[in-house]
């Protein structure tokens, strides 16, 4: 069973010492493709870099909400010079995170915007990070460009109606490792209740490592215990949610 991973960051610190080991295992663990998501500049232009040195990556460039106080017009100027580069599929991650608010809500709110103008500019998909803004953070999807080129909304943490709505814009729901967790009966029901082809298979490595390696640092190869968890609440085989998630990923990010 072959799988794509839509979001993981293997740019992150934890890989230092050994990303290209990592790496190198995918092909042989069943992973078709991976897309190395940026969250600010200097992790956008290494995921380039990665998806450059890797047949098998891709790489979106963005800045997280998180990040946005760090956020320039110049950087947004390189932001989408980077979007030129052939592997680059998508834009983001981006969005709204009034949880931890390391950036004010009114900055996150003003780069986020433009975020999605400069996405619409260069017609790429968007990756889409919320916490604790979901009804803000859709009506501004609504308005903007990506309400008709679409997109995903990674870790999806709202409710099967939050879901259909996202999906009604054309929008791909990100479904991950908390699908395996104990007491995600409202993810359980989302999954029930969206078309498997709006689903899209994420690790968000190297968090959310899915039981039974929970707390361990995660990687591609574990999201097939993602897919037993949806091949269970579906009905259906794990090649079947193989062969659609992989579909969907390769249609939305145009992967060849």
């Amino acid at each position: 069973m072959n799988i794509i991973d839509t979001h993981a960051h293997y740019d992150h610190r934890q890989y230092d010492k050994d990303r290209e080991q990592v790496l190198a295992t995918m092909p042989q663990n069943g992973v078709d493709a991976v897309v190395n998501v940026g969250c600010d500049l200097k992790s956008s232009k290494v995921s380039v870099a990665l998806a450059e040195a890797h047949p098998f990556v891709y790489a979106t460039v963005g800045v997280h909400p998180h990040d946005a106080k760090s956020l320039t017009e110049q950087g947004l100027q390189s932001l989408k010079k980077l979007c030129s580069t052939k592997k680059v599929v998508a834009y983001g991650e981006i969005g709204l995170d009034f949880y931890h608010n390391f950036s004010e809500p009114d900055v996150q709110r003003y780069w986020f915007k433009r975020q999605l103008e400069l996405a619409g500019e260069v017609g790429k998909p968007v990756v889409i990070h919320t916490r604790d803004a979901a009804e803000e953070t859709y009506d501004l999807i609504k308005n903007s460009y990506a309400n008709t080129r679409g997109g995903v909304v990674h870790s999806f943490s709202g409710d099967a109606k939050l879901a259909h709505l996202y999906i009604d814009l054309g929008f791909y729901i990100g479904i991950g490792g908390v699908i395996t967790f104990d007491k995600t009966s409202r993810m359980q029901s989302v999954v029930e209740a969206i078309p498997l082809d709006k689903i899209l298979l994420e690790t968000d490595a190297p968090y959310l490592t899915p039981v039974p390696f929970r707390g361990k640092r995660n990687n591609s190869s574990y999201l097939l215990h993602v897919v037993a968890a949806i091949a269970k609440i579906k009905g259906l085989s794990c090649e079947d949610v193989c062969v659609k998630t992989s579909e969907n990923a390769r249609k939305l990010f145009n992967i060849v």
